[in-house]
C-alpha cells in the first residue's frame, strides 16, 4: 500500500494535478472576489468563510478525473484489480493520495488566503479545522465519482455533475462552522456534523467505489 501511495503521489505531481493546480485556482478565486464584490473590508470579512470553502471545493474538483484516468490508460487498473491488495484498499489509497496532493495543501494555504479576504482573527482556527475535517470527505466522494466515470471519454463534465450535489452537505456545514467561528459563536453542531459526514464517507464509500470499479472493468 505504501508503494502504491508513493506511486500515486509522484503521478499526481508529474501530471500537473497536484499541489500547483489546486493552489493556483484557489488563489485566483480569492484574488478575483474583491474585484467582483468591492474592496470593503467588512463585506469581505462577512463572505470570506463561504468564499474560501467554495474555492477549496472547486479546487479539489479540478483533479478528480485524474484519480483513475492514468491507471485506466496504461492498463495498471486491470493489474490492480487482480492484485492481492483488495480493491477497497486501492480506492482508499487513491483517495488518500488525492487528499495529500490537493486537500492538505489547500488547508495549509488557507490562513494566507483568508488574510487576503480580511477574515476576522477569531475565524482562522475554525476555518482551518473545518477544512481539515471536510476535505477528506471531498476526496473520498470525488474518488467515488471518478470510479463511476472511469473509461468514459471526456467524462470530466459528467463527473462534476455527479459529484457536486454530493458535496453540498460538506460545503454547508464547513462554511457554517467557519462563519460561526468568525462571529464568535458556538461551532459544536456544525463541527460534529462535518466530522460525521467525513467519517461516514470514509467508512462506506470505498466499498461502493470498489464495487463500481469491478463492474466497469468487466
Amino acid at each position: 500500500m505504501i508503494a502504491l501511495l508513493t506511486r500515486d503521489l509522484r503521478l499526481a505531481v508529474r501530471a500537473g494535478g497536484g499541489f500547483g493546480l489546486g493552489l493556483a485556482f484557489f488563489l485566483i478565486v480569492v484574488v478575483l472576489v474583491p474585484f467582483g464584490v468591492g474592496p470593503e473590508t467588512a463585506l469581505l470579512g462577512t463572505i470570506a468563510p463561504g468564499i474560501l470553502w467554495l474555492g477549496a471545493l472547486l479546487a479539489c474538483l479540478l483533479s478528480l478525473d485524474r484519480i483513475f484516468a492514468l491507471d485506466w490508460e496504461d492498463g495498471s487498473l486491470d493489474l490492480l484489480a487482480t492484485a492481492p491488495l483488495p480493491m477497497e484498499a486501492v480506492v482508499s489509497v487513491k483517495a488518500l493520495a488525492h487528499w495529500l496532493t490537493t486537500g492538505l495543501p489547500l488547508v495549509l494555504a488557507t490562513p494566507l488566503f483568508a488574510l487576503l479576504l480580511s477574515l476576522p482573527g477569531a475565524g482562522y482556527g475554525p476555518l482551518v479545522l473545518s477544512l481539515l475535517l471536510g476535505t477528506p470527505a471531498l476526496s473520498v466522494i470525488g474518488t467515488f465519482g471518478a470510479a463511476l466515470t472511469v473509461g468514459i471519454k471526456r467524462g470530466g463534465l459528467l463527473l462534476s455533475l455527479l459529484v457536486l450535489p454530493l458535496y453540498v452537505p460538506t460545503l454547508i456545514f464547513g462554511a457554517e462552522m467557519a462563519r460561526r467561528g468568525a462571529e464568535g459563536l458556538d461551532t459544536t453542531t456544525p463541527l460534529l456534523m462535518l466530522a460525521g459526514i467525513s467519517c461516514g464517507t470514509i467508512a462506506l464509500l470505498p466499498f461502493a467505489s470498489a464495487a463500481v470499479l469491478r463492474v466497469n472493468l468487466r
